[in-house]
């Protein structure tokens, strides 16, 4: 089996030797196929998903992400190769070109609380968010400063741009959903809520506002629900939906939403058990899946071995259910679960002083 081994920036690279310390303890077979990816590589090279990374994940059974740093607001010239002067806006996320390029279109998100870890909001927390991964707001389709002929068509649509100062004094993002993008990302939610015995979706919108695109989301939604009637399906604005977790946060199972809405609800569900040190997340495709924490770079930290890496230790786990290894996957789990539980090894984050290292050793021990 190939794996795809995608170190990345920062504390990307420490959180995935972590990682392979507990696939190596639970025998996974593999070989890791190493592709450059990151802020680093753009700097070098103008490009933070060299082509040859691509043609890394066109031929890996899965792959493995650290993490990267995303480009600054302004970027001084000093600090780029003198081949790259003069590019600084040229820079797009790599991870959202990989979803985009291999049509990773479901973001998978599960926030599962671990008895014993005194940062869970509630210790019976169990909520997965199911987010499309290639559509809507990061979808990339940006203007600054608008094209004139745009300009002159936002002005025929409505006369409230007038009163703004020519075209430099608008940005624009656009929100691209489609219907097959919103049916697929539902369908995998219905259908990960019936293998798993789950027996509600909530759908996050707002289209009480948002009526184009969001509209369009929730009627594939709905009429992807018609295919589980034994699965309750309800709907939640996102701002309600937000104040509506913390306060009955059991009420809920698998989340399905837009790309935004995904990412922010997501972030929000894994700080109720514990933080981003405990969020894994799968960018899952027909034939190819990757995985990783949710955290960032976190630059500050890099070198230091400082950070959790339960989060990428779990998306490790996530990689081997993809993969069929059921078994191996069920280990780690209940090892990291034995670790949280046994309350001897923490990091920072928990309140403690072990570091990335001796967390990932004391997971691999408890296998």
């Amino acid at each position: 089996m190939k794996i795809g081994w995608l170190p990345g920036d920062g504390i990307g690279i420490e959180v995935l030797e972590a990682a392979r310390i507990v696939l190596d303890a639970v025998k996974f077979d593999a070989d890791y196929v190493n592709g450059d990816i990151g802020w680093e590589f753009w700097k070098r090279e103008g490009d933070a998903l060299p082509k040859r990374t691509l043609g890394v994940l066109s031929n890996v059974d899965a792959a493995m992400f650290g993490a990267i740093t995303s480009k600054p607001a302004s970027v001084a010239n000093n600090e780029l190769d003198s081949h790259l002067k003069g590019k600084q806006y040229t820079y797009r996320s790599p991870i959202v070109r990989m979803r985009q390029i291999f049509d990773l279109y479901t973001c998978l998100r599960p926030c599962k609380a671990y008895s014993g870890n005194d940062l869970n909001f509630n210790d019976k927390i169990d909520i997965t968010v199911f987010r499309e991964n290639t559509e809507g707001l990061y979808a990339g389709v940006e203007f600054n400063p608008i094209p004139s002929e745009l300009s002159e068509l936002l002005l025929k649509i409505s006369q409230s741009y007038s009163k703004f100062d020519g075209v430099n004094d608008l940005s624009m993002s656009c929100k691209i959903t489609s219907r097959k993008g919103s049916y697929k990302i539902a369908k995998a939610a219905f259908e990960y809520a019936k293998l798993t015995g789950k027996n509600s979706v909530t759908a996050v919108h707002k289209a009480n506002v948002v009526r184009a695109t969001d509209g369009m989301f929730l009627d594939e939604v709905r009429r992807a629900s018609e295919e589980y009637p034994e699965i309750s399906l309800s709907e939640a604005n996102i701002d309600a939906l937000c104040m509506w977790l913390l306060k009955n946060p059991l009420n809920y199972q698998v989340l399905v939403a837009p790309n935004l809405y995904g990412d922010v609800v997501s972030d929000l569900c894994a700080q109720m058990v514990g933080g981003l040190g405990f969020a894994c997340s799968g960018n899952i495709g027909k034939s190819l899946a990757v995985f990783e924490p949710t955290h960032g770079s976190a630059p500050k930290y890099a070198g230091q071995y400082k950070v959790n890496p339960i989060a990428t230790i779990l998306a490790a786990k996530m990689m081997l259910i993809w993969l069929g290894e059921t078994e191996k996957a069920d280990k780690i789990e209940e090892a990291v679960a034995h670790v949280i539980k046994d309350g001897k090894v923490k990091t920072y984050d928990m309140g403690g002083n072990d570091n990335t290292l001796e967390m990932a050793k004391a997971i691999s021990e408890a296998i």
